[in-house]
């Protein structure tokens, strides 16, 4: 087993188990550098495909320009959702499948001509893409309070957990995407509000950007993908018993309950 498997595994057993583990470049590897973070991210999804999970498609992370900034990157991360993390629109989400999840709001593009990089603009991206939805991503890092480094959240798959879509399908040219707003709300508070520009200036932004950057490892991004954008809100911690809903203005809501 390569030490690539190893990590996997190491990750991948901390997401089964539901326990907080420290970071892979504390007590493995602390010399892990981006390039092989993404090849551990790899093995994760060879290892989960090897079990029979589909890939709904992937997502973005660290999209807003202040975190890019704070963590001295100049691009987002990618990792990859799962069928076995949705959740259906009004759900319920266990709290105890998890270790320490948090919730944001998201715009989702359904897309519907494979898109190739590199040089892929946002323009393109609508273009090509079949509708946009509104979602609730739950995010749950695998290491220990949520503190990491960015070779360990891209190897821990972008702290990828559970998404609940919306059931509101819309086509892209209806809304000027960079400025719809969000409103993220738990027990009828509001938490956290945002607008699509949060996103990398556009959510197609983010989607020219993923292209972009598997173009390096010879994939693109596929028709029928869902691809989750990134937080329009910031990410807010989730509690037994929270009533969560996320809307998007004009593109409906999407909701979940925590339950034990």
């Amino acid at each position: 087993m390569s030490q690539y498997q190893e990590i996997a595994k190491y990750l991948v057993s901390a997401e089964e188990e539901r326990r907080e583990v420290p970071k892979v470049t504390v007590n493995i590897k602390p010399d892990l550098s981006v390039e092989e973070a993404y090849l551990v991210q790899q093995e994760i999804v060879n290892r989960k495909l090897s079990e029979g999970r589909r890939i709904v498609g992937p997502k973005m992370g660290l999209t807003s320009f202040a975190k890019m900034k704070q963590m001295g990157i100049e691009e987002p991360i990618y990792g990859y959702v799962f069928d076995y993390m949705l959740i259906e629109n009004g759900g319920k989400i266990r709290l105890s499948d998890l270790i320490h999840p948090k919730v944001e709001a998201e715009i989702a593009f359904v897309i519907g001509e494979d898109i190739e990089g590199p040089g892929i603009t946002g323009a393109q991206v609508l273009a090509k893409t079949e509708y946009v939805l509104p979602a609730l991503e739950i995010i749950d890092s695998r290491f220990e309070n949520f503190q990491f480094t960015l070779p360990d959240v891209i190897a821990d798959n972008a702290s990828t957990s559970r998404v609940v879509l919306g059931t509101s399908l819309t086509k892209p040219d209806q809304f000027e995407l960079d400025l719809v707003g969000a409103t993220l709300t738990i027990n009828g508070e509001i938490k956290e509000l945002g607008a699509g520009a949060a996103v990398l200036g556009h959510p197609a932004h983010s989607v020219a950007m993923l292209a972009n950057m598997l173009a390096r490892k010879g994939e693109k991004v596929r028709k029928g993908d869902v691809i989750l954008t990134g937080g329009i809100t910031a990410a807010v911690k989730l509690n037994l018993g929270d009533v969560v809903s996320g809307k998007l203005d004009g593109f409906g809501e999407v909701s979940f309950t925590v339950t034990d």
